[in-house]
């Protein structure tokens, strides 16, 4: 059956759980009789998938654009196509040293046998993936299930439909659905997805339905790595060079309209700059975004629910209080428009009672706090719950190593934003309500590997002295081991 057929059979069926399992089942008969996958056919899948990515280019682009009602051209390609690219390849370069068996110190007391660890394939690995990258948070984890041996079934979100749709089609020119299946469909078959009894499963998203997906995954003790969002906070020290602070924050912030999981949500300034940043802010905007309306490189809310929620946040907290300042360097309306574009929108003096301070916020909204030493910031960040992402920006080795050891964050920059994404070497993942486990580089190969032990007992087994009948060799080796 193809994954075309597959996936008909899932959209006309009342049996959406049966379906499912019935891929599940034909992927995993087939890599039990095919065994563990040869470093070249690791190598040929990973060159298989980058095929599927770069031959569909200009057709997975356009429909990213056509989900979001506008998506940036230049956006797409770096962060969905570059980003993710560069992964492949590095899977590919390095997959040959990760297989090799690891060697393991022996006790004395085992001497001579021998310990090392084998990195098997799970089997079939399950992936949720989103619907902001819809691109990049699908194929990066798939690359590192495939490097590490096994088999993917791929759910994408059902908000980017278009784009589900050009993958599934990208996918089933190369891969058969016994190697690769994409599952498309709405909530039901998402819950029902979550349900399998996967081998592993890799979860992309809110941190709410995060939840929902390891409590369906614990009913078959179905191992996950959750990659959730939360509040990432920038921490701009007073010894910041301000300037090029502000570049990095509102490049972060403002990349695919401020719809990343890593974007910087929101700032803490000292209290004697807010002004100065402020002021910065609307100056770098107005470079990169001279208009907002019908730019191109100013990408849109990915739908009406969002946007919605969005104007939401900002009603809610002027209404408690906040001053808002809208950045419109043209000074447009955006009443009549064709997309949901919002513009950056900063949020000062911000309290915790507001809504914009609850929830991540996934969007062009920027609220700004401000301290007087950077430890009520450090304070702060410790009181809520671990973000997946912090910055600090500050040209003082002393405050960096403050902010540093006393946050706990799943990833962090120095003086930038979002980029430490990109560094394959690097594991990507959350920690607490901000996700579990990592992936990206080795990490991914680890994630989706199991770590077999293996003791190779030597001809000349030394152990045999401690079996029974027991006596006074035993009485002597024992003190021996005990000293």
């Amino acid at each position: 059956m193809s994954v075309a057929e597959a996936r008909l059979d899932i959209a006309g069926t009342t049996d959406i759980a049966g379906s499912l399992r019935g891929i599940l089942d034909r992927q995993r008969a087939d890599f039990l009789k095919a065994g563990p996958p040869s470093l070249e056919e690791r190598r040929a899948r990973l060159d298989k998938l980058r095929a599927s990515l770069m031959d569909n280019k200009d057709a997975l682009i356009a429909a990213v654009s056509a989900d979001f009602g506008h998506r940036s051209t230049h956006e797409t390609l770096l962060t969905d196509f570059v980003v993710t690219v560069e992964g492949i390849k590095h899977m590919r370069k390095h997959v040959a040293k990760w297989m090799k068996p690891e060697r393991r110190p022996v006790s004395i007391n085992y001497f001579p046998a021998s310990n090392k660890i084998l990195f098997q394939p799970l089997g079939v690995i399950g992936v949720i993936s989103p619907w902001n990258y819809p691109i990049q948070l699908a194929y990066a984890p798939m690359a590192a299930a495939i490097a590490a041996g096994n088999r993917v079934m791929l759910k994408p979100s059902e908000y980017t439909p278009r784009t589900s749709e050009a993958m599934a089609k990208a996918l089933r020119a190369v891969f058969t659905d016994n190697e690769v299946a994409v599952i498309t469909g709405g909530p039901d078959v998402g819950e029902a997805f979550s349900r399998l009894p996967f081998d592993h499963m890799l979860f992309t998203g809110a941190t709410s339905v995060g939840k929902h997906v390891m409590r369906a995954a614990a009913e078959n003790l179905v191992p996950v790595t959750l990659e959730l969002g939360g509040k990432s906070p920038a921490i701009v020290d007073r010894a910041a060079r301000m300037d090029a602070a502000v570049s990095s924050i509102v490049t972060g912030k403002l990349l695919n309209a401020g719809q990343t999981c890593v974007a910087p949500d929101y700032v803490f300034v000292p209290n004697d700059k807010r002004e100065e940043f402020v002021d910065l802010v609307k100056a770098k905007v107005a470079k990169m975004y001279p208009t907002l309306k019908d730019n191109a490189d100013y990408t849109s809310v990915v739908n009406q629910r969002h946007y919605d929620r969005l104007r939401g946040l900002i009603a809610d907290a002027q209404s408690k209080g906040a001053r808002v300042v809208e950045v419109n360097p043209a000074n447009e309306s955006f009443e009549q428009q064709p997309n949901h574009k919002i513009p950056p929108t900063l949020i000062l003096d911000p309290t915790d009672d507001m809504k914009i301070m609850q929830d991540e916020i996934f969007g062009p909204l920027m609220p700004i706090k401000t301290y007087t030493q950077i430890d009520e910031a450090i304070d702060y960040v410790n009181g809520h719950a671990r973000p997946l992402a912090l910055y600090v920006f500050s040209d003082d080795k002393g405050a960096q190593d403050k902010v540093m050891s006393r946050t706990t964050s799943g990833g962090a920059c120095i003086n930038e934003t979002v980029m430490h994404v990109g560094q394959e070497d690097l594991p990507f993942g959350g920690v607490g309500p901000s996700g579990m486990g990592s992936y990206h580089g080795r990490d991914g190969f680890m994630t989706f590997s199991h770590k077999k032990a293996v003791m190779h007992q030597s001809k000349y087994n030394l152990l045999g002295m401690m079996r029974p009948p027991y006596g006074k060799r035993i009485e002597r080796l024992l003190g021996f081991m005990l000293k």
